[in-house]
């Protein structure tokens, strides 16, 4: 896409209901892959790197929700799937998700928000083991703050579920190594300042402005969350099931911000259903 290779993961059958997971902020592909995995027994799973996150170059374009769902439908275009699409986005890849189902409505066939971006002010991101990330890398004064940068990183990984133990050394060292991609930084704060800002939060307006054109697409939506989410506190999963009466919605209990991971059979059960349900309905 616009000269750039887009690093994806395709799995299950060619001619199987096509589902793509888009990831969160600062995160991969490999957030979704048990849950791919399990999927893929039905359905064409497709996962995608957001440019400039994973092991994806970032793209010319400003980095934002406009220029990742525009990548969302340019990987389906490169892999020639022109089917409506069941987009399934954790964290910012809800935003993203919903984003490209009002922009490109023909090509989404329905949402599934996990934990998604759009529905509170709140965001407690990773902004202090970025800091200690720049600063290790520093030539001379850097050895001293890689300690703090790797332990940093440890309870980034582990806050982001209830159960810490989620946070295997195969997952940070992948998140350490994903955060030394050469356009993460510039990606993660121009993706950040498009949304919000410090002390103030997400701006509301273009919360509201997403809100009312996915209430306005009609696509079937089902939003699922983990109650003891410390990034996009469950205040935010009330607000998501008031600014969308008719979706579904599953509350998970003792679960972080991504149950794809912490709870990936009961979420790949409910996801299977939604989605079999919903192809159905279009059939």
């Amino acid at each position: 896409m616009d000269g750039v290779a887009v690093r994806v993961r395709v799995r299950g059958p060619q001619d199987g209901t096509p589902v793509l997971l888009v990831h969160g902020i600062g995160r991969s592909l490999e957030d979704w892959r048990d849950a791919q995995d399990r999927l893929a027994a039905d359905f064409r799973v497709i996962s995608m790197d957001l440019p400039g996150f994973g092991l994806t170059p970032k793209l010319r374009a400003k980095p934002g929700l406009p220029t990742f769902a525009r990548a969302v439908i340019g990987v389906l275009d490169g892999l020639g799937e022109r089917r409506p699409v069941h987009l399934m986005g954790n964290s910012l890849g809800g935003a993203v998700s919903m984003t490209a189902a009002t922009t490109h409505p023909d090509r989404v066939a329905s949402l599934v928000l996990v934990n998604s971006a759009g529905f509170g002010r709140e965001a407690n991101l990773p902004l202090l083991p970025m800091l200690y990330g720049v600063l290790s890398a520093l030539p001379v004064l850097g050895a001293r703050f890689r300690p703090l940068a790797r332990d940093a990183g440890l309870a980034l990984n582990q806050a982001l579920f209830a159960d810490p133990a989620f946070a295997t050394a195969e997952l940070v060292r992948h998140a350490a190594k994903v955060g030394r991609q050469p356009d993460f930084r510039a990606t993660f704060v121009g993706t950040l300042l498009t949304l919000g800002a410090p002390v103030a939060g997400s701006f509301p307006g273009w919360r509201r402005a997403l809100l009312a054109a996915v209430g306005k697409a009609g696509k079937p939506v089902m939003v699922v969350w983990g109650d003891r989410d410390t990034v996009l506190p469950v205040r935010h999963y009330h607000a998501a099931v008031a600014a969308l009466p008719h979706a579904r919605s599953h509350l998970f209990p003792n679960t972080g911000h991504m149950p794809q991971i912490e709870r990936v059979e009961e979420f790949t059960a409910l996801a299977k259903d939604f989605v079999t349900t919903c192809a159905m309905i279009e059939s």
